[in-house]
């Protein structure tokens, strides 16, 4: 679906890179037997989910498209106008 952005926002990759450095964190405290740097790495994973959710909520997520009808009578008269 070309109209659908996927997640290609401002809010969505800041929310997938903060979550992403909070498993390389939680990787790492793995490694070097850390319970306390696992529990910071779930707490920067759980905090790349709020702030990407706030900063979509503030605007800078997918905003909707004039591409996609909210219901199937929507879609049946856009074509209907554009086969007239």
């Amino acid at each position: 679906m070309a109209a659908a952005a996927h997640g290609h926002t401002t809010a969505a990759w800041t929310g997938v890179t903060i979550t992403f450095i909070g498993f390389g964190i939680a990787g790492v405290a793995m490694i070097l037997p850390s319970v306390m740097l696992v529990w910071a790495g779930i707490a920067v994973i759980l905090a790349g989910g709020v702030v990407g959710k706030a900063m979509s909520m503030a605007g800078m997520g997918q905003q909707p498209s004039t591409n996609v009808y909210t219901s199937h009578e929507e879609q049946r008269a856009a074509r209907a106008a554009v086969a007239a």
